[in-house]
């Protein structure tokens, strides 16, 4: 395969980053980011340093890991990583839950460089979040690659079928690994479950049957685990403006307050959990299985994988609790657990204070459940 087939969507390659980052060294709204992250320091300091890295994996261990690691210190208690279960020089999918707009492959890429790993991951990116031309270049320098959204259905299809195309290219031809997430746009609820559309994504690239295609890619369930959502609000808000506005749309910086929410905000324990690869196990399906029962099974593997891999933390068991209305899970909590959950559901409830009509039992019924479903799918499976 030409990657050039692929240039409306790729990442920039190796060649064409030093005309990026004098590109992005000349945007205003960059040099304000940079004057943010950076103070004090002059951008030509900066551009040297850019122009330093030949690789799109320099700029992200030159930049992004040591932001991730400043940010992990102010934002977070600290996060870990199992892999396990899988053997990090080879090359996988990861499908995970979705939990942040930015930092569910950023934080990926943190952990996989600490254990080791030779690269990181190529990144599926909605265009609904590339609106401004700089933001566009600084996601395609840090290795991802673009998910066409709003486009007519014949061109809808096309567009997937490149998309599938590249990813099987990424693994087999650039051998790097790859990042997806299970769903388009995230779970509000956290009841996270694989949208079969993706699946089917996946096998119209490659080559021989579905379960082969889907094989190619090397697919691992990856389980993300947040203590604490710092989006959590936000999320119940948008869940009361679409029950009571009709066609209530998100506008055009919903997208950005909830990227800046999630990666500032405070995030108490996080934890990445991957499962084995599910290529043994789609061997063991019947070779007779229809199309739809494959990606239905394929799908529900996914979900009990990821659902098995979850880090349970108090504040999932308290909200199970408080949702059900008894004590049942009282034995992975204690009392003072409880009061400070309760006081922290109260102050992200205090944020929602823009809607006219806040209706607090509501929102709180929602926030409740983003906690308690992650406890309530893994005991289903377990």
């Amino acid at each position: 395969m030409d990657i050039h087939q692929f240039d409306a969507i790729r990442p920039f390659e190796p060649s064409e980053l030093p005309e990026v980052f004098d590109r992005l060294l000349q945007n205003e709204q960059f040099l304000q980011v940079l004057a943010y992250l950076y103070p004090g320091v002059p951008k030509e300091a900066i551009g040297m340093k850019m122009h330093q890295c030949r690789t799109n994996l320099d700029f992200q261990k030159a930049f992004c890991y040591d932001f991730l690691k400043n940010l992990l210190a102010k934002a977070s208690l600290g996060i870990t990583a199992d892999f396990h279960n899988i053997d990090i020089k080879k090359r996988h999918t990861f499908v995970s839950n979705h939990r942040d707009i930015v930092l569910d492959s950023a934080l990926l890429h943190f952990e996989l460089i600490d254990a080791g790993s030779d690269t990181t991951t190529e990144i599926a990116i909605g265009d609904n979040l590339l609106k401004l031309p700089w933001v566009k270049d600084i996601v395609r320098l840090n290795k991802s690659f673009i998910v066409e959204r709003s486009l007519p259905m014949r061109q809808m299809l096309m567009a997937s079928k490149r998309l599938s195309d590249y990813m099987h290219f990424v693994i087999a031809e650039k051998n790097d690994n790859v990042w997806i997430a299970q769903r388009e746009g995230r779970a509000k609820n956290s009841d996270d479950r694989t949208q079969e559309a993706i699946l089917k994504m996946m096998t119209m690239g490659g080559e021989g049957t579905i379960a082969e295609r889907l094989k190619a890619l090397h697919i691992v369930p990856l389980a993300i685990s947040y203590e604490f959502d710092p989006c959590d609000w936000l999320k119940a808000r948008e869940m009361q403006l679409r029950r009571d506005v009709a066609d209530w749309k998100k506008g055009p910086m919903d997208d950005v307050i909830s990227m800046q929410t999630g990666i500032m905000g405070y995030k108490g324990h996080i934890h990445y959990h991957s499962a084995p690869c599910i290529d043994q196990w789609i061997d063991s399906l019947p070779a007779d299985m229809s199309k739809t029962d494959f990606y239905a099974a394929v799908a529900q593997h996914i979900d009990h994988e990821i659902w098995r891999g979850y880090r349970l933390y108090p504040s999932n068991y308290v909200a199970l609790d408080l949702l059900r209305g008894n004590n049942d899970m009282a034995s992975h909590y204690t009392e003072a657990d409880r009061t400070a959950f309760e006081k922290y559901l109260k102050g992200q409830l205090a944020k929602i204070n823009d809607l006219p009509n806040a209706d607090t039992a509501f929102l709180r019924e929602r926030m409740l459940e983003m906690y308690a479903n992650p406890a309530i799918n893994q005991l289903s499976v377990v």
